[in-house]
Protein backbone atom coordinates (compact mmCIF):
# COMPACT_ATOMS: atom_id res chain seq x y z
CA UNK A 1 0.00 0.00 0.00
CA UNK A 2 0.99 3.58 -0.41
CA UNK A 3 -0.49 7.02 0.51
CA UNK A 4 -2.59 8.69 -2.28
CA UNK A 5 -0.92 11.68 -1.21
CA UNK A 6 2.50 10.57 -2.68
CA UNK A 7 2.12 7.12 -5.06
CA UNK A 8 5.62 7.37 -5.69
CA UNK A 9 6.81 7.16 -1.88
CA UNK A 10 7.22 5.00 0.41
CA UNK A 11 5.42 1.53 0.08
CA UNK A 12 4.31 -1.21 2.57
CA UNK A 13 3.87 -4.64 2.16
CA UNK A 14 2.30 -6.66 4.49
CA UNK A 15 2.44 -10.59 3.97
CA UNK A 16 -0.93 -12.54 4.32
CA UNK A 17 -0.67 -14.69 7.26
CA UNK A 18 -2.22 -17.65 5.66
CA UNK A 19 0.99 -19.67 6.46
CA UNK A 20 0.17 -21.90 10.01
CA UNK A 21 3.22 -19.94 11.67
CA UNK A 22 2.42 -16.64 10.94
CA UNK A 23 -0.42 -16.43 13.29
CA UNK A 24 1.31 -17.77 16.45
CA UNK A 25 4.31 -15.06 15.71
CA UNK A 26 2.46 -11.94 15.22
CA UNK A 27 0.18 -13.20 18.34
CA UNK A 28 3.65 -13.53 20.59
CA UNK A 29 5.08 -9.90 19.20
CA UNK A 30 1.82 -8.26 20.30
CA UNK A 31 1.39 -9.45 23.52
CA UNK A 32 4.98 -8.69 24.32
CA UNK A 33 4.29 -5.40 22.63
CA UNK A 34 6.59 -5.26 20.22
CA UNK A 35 6.44 -3.69 16.57
CA UNK A 36 6.37 -5.28 13.89
CA UNK A 37 8.03 -2.40 11.92
CA UNK A 38 8.63 1.27 12.73
CA UNK A 39 8.26 4.37 10.55
CA UNK A 40 10.31 8.00 10.72
CA UNK A 41 7.71 10.52 11.65
CA UNK A 42 8.80 14.15 11.96
CA UNK A 43 7.19 15.28 15.09
CA UNK A 44 5.79 12.05 17.19
CA UNK A 45 3.78 13.87 19.60
CA UNK A 46 1.87 15.41 16.65
CA UNK A 47 1.51 12.77 14.60
CA UNK A 48 0.21 10.83 17.68
CA UNK A 49 -2.20 13.39 18.21
CA UNK A 50 -3.30 13.34 14.35
CA UNK A 51 -3.83 9.56 14.50
CA UNK A 52 -5.50 9.53 17.29
CA UNK A 53 -7.74 12.07 16.40
CA UNK A 54 -8.47 10.35 13.43
CA UNK A 55 -9.52 6.89 15.85
CA UNK A 56 -6.69 4.94 16.08
CA UNK A 57 -5.46 3.04 19.12
CA UNK A 58 -2.12 3.67 20.71
CA UNK A 59 -0.77 1.15 22.73
CA UNK A 60 1.98 3.24 23.77
CA UNK A 61 1.77 6.81 23.80
CA UNK A 62 4.68 9.32 23.15
CA UNK A 63 7.78 8.35 25.22
CA UNK A 64 11.17 10.20 25.09
CA UNK A 65 14.42 8.04 25.59
CA UNK A 66 17.33 9.66 25.72
CA UNK A 67 17.18 11.51 22.15
CA UNK A 68 14.56 9.50 20.30
CA UNK A 69 10.64 9.89 20.98
CA UNK A 70 8.31 7.01 20.17
CA UNK A 71 4.92 5.79 20.07
CA UNK A 72 3.17 2.51 18.97
CA UNK A 73 -0.14 1.83 17.35
CA UNK A 74 -2.16 -1.13 16.54
CA UNK A 75 -2.87 -1.29 12.73
CA UNK A 76 -6.19 -3.79 13.78
CA UNK A 77 -4.83 -6.34 11.42
CA UNK A 78 -3.09 -8.27 14.22
CA UNK A 79 0.53 -5.69 14.19
CA UNK A 80 2.22 -3.06 16.23
CA UNK A 81 3.30 -0.12 14.38
CA UNK A 82 5.88 2.27 15.85
CA UNK A 83 6.16 5.68 14.85
CA UNK A 84 9.69 7.38 15.95
CA UNK A 85 11.60 10.22 15.64
CA UNK A 86 14.77 11.04 16.48
CA UNK A 87 18.12 9.09 17.26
Amino acid sequence: MVSPDDPDGTELLLEPDGHPAVKPYKSALVKDGIPATSFAVDDVAAEFERLRGLGVRFTQEPVQTGPVTTAVLDDTCGNLIQIVHGG
